[in-house]
């Protein structure tokens, strides 16, 4: 993000605008909204700005813009349509200390400004860090169909009860209240008496949450999927938009993470194979201890919550304090691998069964029926394989595995830094020494790029 979006008051503030044509026309027609104080300098200035000073809604100097009108001044929009003017106005602005926007010049602007939804006092910004300013107005022309015009009234409304709003705690009963407001109480309002019956209706609606029963607190355990927030459920977005506290793995990214409301709480509670790692107890106190204060709870776990993720330990712990809990399901990060390889993780006539390893556990490198994991044709998808390859493969190979039995290796499945490997049982420690990031390894599937190369010598082979 490269423009920092903010929202300024400028009731009584001077700016300035250099240039009186068509581009000076239409940045104006927003300014005169802002309550800004507005000087306008032009040589010869469109009618409607000769309309506007008229009426008293700026004023306007016949003339260009020259030293010494940038002081006090807080914004100043270049926007006469010749580029060599607009930088001499650019250079005078920014010199006595006035912040820039160049019209259609985004690497010479301080400033940019968005295309603007309206319904006051609600103002929707849209920007694209100027690149892309048909998208903005398209994303602009959708909002102003699908948001009614009652928002601006319903949100005055609410401005004004706000302080009377604020005898609800903090936190979920609040949010609950003004989520009712508008979603159903105010526009009902609104539709059956106007703008006159949204006071009376804010006023009810708040003795009802106020003699409600306070809303006990919970834990949803949520899968974070893979790492690709377009893989989150529906479920999860909402949840994680509503929580109070987000209790989070390590391997859960920032882009996922972001999704939470700014007011929560977040807590990483990171854990590493065989490095540091925040104890199981702590985990299950932090989930118990704000869920019991009442807040709104996401333990947000990597890829699925049952699958290597301890879950049943978490509920165990939940339900010995009282606790209520669901779980949402993720998409786990075998699923992604697989995806990612082009492979299926079973097909009729090679693998009947589908085994899900994990290279180490508590107790160090994990153990496993390695003798049926060797015979040809089985599929394992192996979670936190890397560091524990050269054991896996002296087992595999110890039971009977054949050297050359494939094995996909995908890192960072689903996300921007996604690699994948092709190797075998016999070169896999070499495959995954230094590979950065979690890595799933399935062992009896090689990559689908990889499988087609090799098909094709032995298809040649046929045919001769």
């Amino acid at each position: 993000m490269r423009h920092y979006p903010v929202f300024l008051d400028l009731t009584g503030q001077r700016v300035a605008v250099a240039g009186g044509g068509a581009a000076a026309v239409a940045k104006l027609r927003l300014i005169l909204r802002s309550g800004a104080t507005i000087a306008v300098y032009a040589d010869a200035p469109a009618p409607e700005i000769a309309a506007w000073a008229a009426e008293g809604r700026l004023t306007l100097h016949r003339r260009r813009f020259a030293p010494g009108d940038g002081r006090g001044v807080r914004l100043v929009w270049a926007a006469a349509g010749d580029a060599a003017e607009d930088a001499r106005a650019a250079a005078i602005a920014r010199a006595e200390g006035a912040l820039v926007n160049i019209v259609d010049d985004l690497g010479g602007s301080d400033f940019l400004t968005p295309a603007i939804v309206d319904r006051d006092p609600l103002t929707v910004a849209i920007g694209t860090e100027g690149a892309a300013p048909v998208l903005a107005r398209a994303l602009k022309a959708e909002l102003e169909a699908r948001l009614p015009a009652a928002l601006g009234p319903l949100a005055a409304a609410a401005a004004a009860f706000r302080a009377a709003a604020e005898v609800l705690p903090r936190g979920a009963p609040r949010r609950a209240f003004w989520a009712e407001w508008f979603d159903a109480e105010g526009p009902r309002a609104f539709a059956a008496g106007g703008a006159a019956a949204l006071a009376p209706a804010l006023a009810g609606l708040l003795a009802r949450h106020r003699a409600a029963a306070p809303r006990p607190g919970r834990v949803d355990l949520v899968g974070a999927g893979p790492g690709d927030p377009e893989l989150l459920t529906l479920r999860a977005r909402r949840l994680l938009d509503a929580a109070d506290v987000v209790i989070h793995d390590r391997l859960v990214p920032q882009a996922i993470l972001d999704l939470a409301r700014r007011e929560a709480v977040l807590v990483a509670v990171g854990k590493e194979g065989f490095g540091p790692a925040v104890p199981q107890a702590e985990i299950n106190r932090l989930m118990v201890e704000h869920a019991g204060a009442g807040a709104q709870v996401v333990r947000l776990k990597a890829g699925d919550p049952g699958i290597y993720g301890r879950l049943d330990e978490e509920t165990a712990a939940l339900d010995a304090a009282g606790i209520p809990w669901a779980v949402v399901p993720g998409i786990t990060a075998a699923a992604a691998a697989a995806a990612a390889a082009g492979r299926s993780l079973t097909r009729r006539g090679r693998n009947a069964a589908l085994r899900f390893l994990t290279g180490h556990d508590a107790e160090g490198f994990a153990e496993h029926d390695w003798r049926a994991l060797a015979r040809p044709g089985e599929v394992a998808a192996i979670y936190m394989g890397k560091r524990a390859a050269r054991f896996v493969q002296g087992r595999l190979l110890m039971h009977g595995a054949a050297p050359d039995t494939p094995v996909a290796v995908v890192a960072n499945a689903s996300r921007a830094d996604q690699r994948i490997l092709a190797a075998t049982l016999a070169t896999l420690p070499e495959a995954v020494a230094g590979l950065a990031g979690p890595a799933v390894l399935l062992y009896g599937l090689a990559p689908r790029e990889a499988e087609a190369t090799a098909a094709a010598p032995a298809a040649r082979e046929a045919r001769a």
